[in-house]
């Protein structure tokens, strides 16, 4: 009798600490990692290709792979990754391209041998060479036009890129998205990393307009927004000053306290438009109980009506780095960068990257939700 009491106070203990972290209705998650697969996409020395500027043999994906971006196509999944060759030393110094991943089951990855997008002798070498095509989004229209959200990096200046494709291989580069706003007030700000809004139609996830415009969340330093009338050309939000203007920020004492990095393209629900974002912890001014410089998961709900108005966050990551590979990689402090989350087989697959070196899934049912990653004790 005291042997099963044991064992079921070990259950309950284990049980309770899964479960420390609930999610609010409006939430999506828990996301639970496949087991034995991840992570699905790490980097591959043997991948050989000619670089069109340098004309050099280069292996473009010798060093790390990570930092999805992800879609539907032809009933499959497709993983655009950003990947490094082994041109210099450290993270920016290298020149990244993106790479194409396909999958029947979401999981298991088939890859081109070559990068799909890259810096070329093209209209845009000013703005990606030599640094590259950095930390993609994806996204799809109703009629089949998709849509890249990427960081042009010429490793002076990083700006947001778009460009447009039919078959997710061969793509037209439209350059700066900010170029003509305001006179171009913020071409020659830094800006990156958006999360265009998109809604389900008959179980297909597709790029949405509000008030009859595209609509984007963006930025690091906090979560900024965007709008557009044609997907290439985008004003950004400011206040009554001209100043950009932050609909949330970092948080003193919480995971995001030092940046709150936007996410995979952001999802109309039901109770608002939900955003997951990527929190920068502050080693002195963030959350004790994670790691110093790591990046985990957050969630914050908009108003349908007032896409601007922030109306629920979360106050703990729903996910953060739990993995021995999410915590070892060029970024040693560990992180789960999410950029591609997308609908399918009835479940929500997110992809994201791994201390910047490899790329993991994990999968959200709606109609079994696993527990969310617990949190750690107080230290």
């Amino acid at each position: 009798m005291k042997k099963l009491l044991f064992v079921l106070i070990l259950f309950n203990s284990a049980f309770a600490q899964e479960n420390n972290n609930p999610l609010p209705d409006w939430a999506f998650g828990g996301f639970k990692r496949p087991e034995g697969v991840n992570p699905v996409i790490s980097p591959n020395p043997a991948s050989i290709f000619v670089d069109p500027i340098t004309k050099d043999t280069v292996r473009w994906e010798g060093n790390d792979a990570f930092n999805p971006a992800a879609t539907i196509k032809d009933g499959k999944v497709v993983v655009l990754y950003r990947a490094e060759d082994k041109s210099g030393i450290g993270i920016g110094e290298r020149t990244s391209r993106l790479g194409y991943a396909e999958s029947e089951d979401g999981i298991h990855m088939k890859r081109r041998s070559k990068p799909v997008f890259y810096p070329a002798n093209d209209s845009q070498k000013e703005f990606e060479w030599p640094g590259g095509c950095e930390d993609p989004r994806v996204a799809v229209t109703e009629d089949g036009t998709y849509a890249v959200f990427y960081t042009q990096w010429n490793r002076k200046l990083p700006r947001l890129g778009v460009a447009t494709s039919r078959d997710l291989v061969h793509w037209k580069k439209h350059g700066p998205i900010f170029r003509k706003a305001y006179n171009g007030k913020f071409f020659n700000v830094a800006h990156k990393s958006a999360s265009i809004v998109t809604k389900l139609v008959n179980g297909k996830q597709v790029i949405a307009k509000i008030n009859g415009k595209y609509w984007m969340y963006w930025g690091e330093a906090g979560v900024f927004a965007a709008t557009s009338t044609d997907l290439v050309n985008w004003k950004p939000l400011v206040n009554n000053k001209g100043e950009l203007r932050a609909l949330i920020s970092p948080r003193q004492g919480f995971f995001d306290s030092d940046l709150t990095e936007c996410g995979p393209p952001a999802i109309m629900t039901d109770k608002g438009i939900l955003l997951l974002y990527n929190g920068k912890n502050n080693p002195t001014k963030g959350d004790k109980r994670f790691q110093g410089n790591s990046y985990c998961g957050g969630q914050v709900l908009f108003d349908l009506k007032d896409p601007t108005k922030p109306i629920a966050r979360l106050d703990a990551p729903f996910f953060r780095p739990m993995e021995p590979f999410e915590k070892s990689g060029q970024y040693v402090n560990g992180t789960v960068f999410m950029e591609g989350l997308v609908f399918f087989k009835q479940k929500w697959f997110l992809y994201y990257g791994c201390a910047d070196s490899r790329v993991s899934v994990a999968i959200y049912d709606p109609a079994h939700p696993a527990a969310t990653d617990p949190l750690p004790e107080s230290k």
